[in-house]
């Protein structure tokens, strides 16, 4: 199964580029049956969506990594920053792009420097996985405080923190893995 990972700021200081870091890592050695793959929205800058690219061969050759990161996914971890309450404009545009992602489990990470760690923008995120055709995991890993839990190089910082991310992970892989290995079987 393939997973993408995506970082959902533009920013080239992005903070939450720390936690995708972890988390490819992370899964990388808890689910190593599994290829990763990382996407961050400040490397592959989009305009605003005017077509979508509903196959491979509609990718302009500037974005044919772009695609095949999304095009080939089978399951996605989203990872957004909280900006004045919802998520990053730059993830949606992303998703705005492609064709709905019927029946692919997306994972939803947020984060903020604040205490409720981007909570609004988690559940903003269910509504627009729903209008992808998506399935979101119930589990979301919430990360308040963000600057404490995560060092520049995407290291973990608060050991407590840790079992949020455990019982993420596992529930998320968990669903990805039902919903593909179903899929796959017909």
């Amino acid at each position: 199964m393939k997973i993408t990972i995506v970082s959902g700021s533009p920013r080239q200081e992005s903070v939450t580029i720390r936690i995708a870091r972890f988390l490819e890592k992370y899964l990388q050695e808890k689910y190593p049956t599994h290829i990763y793959s990382l996407l961050s929205l400040n490397h592959h800058p989009l305009p605003f969506a005017e077509k979508v690219w509903s196959t491979a061969n509609d990718l302009p050759e500037n974005r044919k990594e772009l695609g095949e990161l999304i095009f080939e996914a089978d399951a996605f971890v989203l990872v957004s920053p909280e900006y004045n309450g919802s998520y990053s404009v730059a993830m949606k545009n992303l998703f705005d792009h492609f064709p709905k992602q019927t029946k692919k489990v997306f994972g939803l990470v947020t984060a903020s420097d604040g205490t409720l760690g981007g909570m609004r923008a988690a559940h903003q995120m269910q509504n627009m996985i729903c209008g992808l055709f998506g399935v979101p995991c119930p589990n979301m890993l919430i990360v308040p405080q963000m600057t404490k839990k995560f060092d520049t190089s995407g290291t973990l910082l608060d050991e407590r923190f840790s079992y949020n991310i455990h019982t993420f992970a596992n529930e998320f892989v968990w669903l990805a893995e039902a919903v593909y290995f179903q899929k796959t079987r017909h």
